[in-house]
Formats: structure tokens, sequence, C-alpha cells
């Protein structure tokens, strides 16, 4: 089992989750993190961080369609082992429905 990012991550990238994760398996993309799903340790520390409340186990039907997702993003993103700062306007977005068309396949910098 592992922790999923989903869609309500797109767009505000808090980064909370990424200082608290012992096994540093998130990725990070333009407007979106990944968590790697064969490194996760299912440790759960990361769900109760996230302001966006986007982070649910594999098991919960809210990332059944994301974790391919985060598999193949963090593939090919960087990873992130440090909190850096949130977009500017990312309480503008933090709960708005309807933002997977949005997310971008970049890489984060």
């Amino acid at each position: 089992m592992a922790y999923v990012v989903t869609e309500n991550c797109i767009k505000c990238k808090y980064q909370d989750c990424v200082e608290v994760c012992p096994v540093d398996c998130f990725y990070e993309g333009e407007n979106f993190l990944v968590i790697n799903p064969d490194e996760c340790i299912d440790c759960g520390v990361c769900e109760p961080e996230c302001p966006a409340e986007a982070i649910f186990p594999d098991s919960d039907p809210k990332a059944t369609e994301w974790l391919g997702t985060n598999r193949d993003y963090a593939g090919q993103w960087p990873n992130i082992t440090k909190k850096g700062p949130a977009p500017a306007d990312a309480d503008a977005w933090k709960n708005k429905p309807g933002k997977a068309a949005l997310l971008s396949p970049k890489p984060g910098k």
C-alpha cells in the first residue's frame, strides 16, 4: 500500500508533506507533486500535513485514478526533499474542482 497525491494538489503544491516524509518519496512537477508508490512505506505522516487535503491511501476510491499518474511522473520528475514556496496563488486554487486538465507534465525546478 502507498499514499497518492490527487487532483486537489494541482496549482496548490504547498509542499508541507515533503518535509515530514521519512523516505523522501516526493517528486516535483511544475504545478503538482507526486509520491512514488514503490518508495512509499505507507507511514501516513504526509496525509494530515497537506493543507489542500490532496493525499489519500491508494485503497481510497479518491486515489484510484491518480495512482498511475503518481507512478509515471515519479519516474520523470526530480525528487524533492525540502519544502519550497507554494505558488503565490495557491490559496485561490485550493479546493477548486476540475483541475485535472491543468496538470502540467513539466518537471519542477
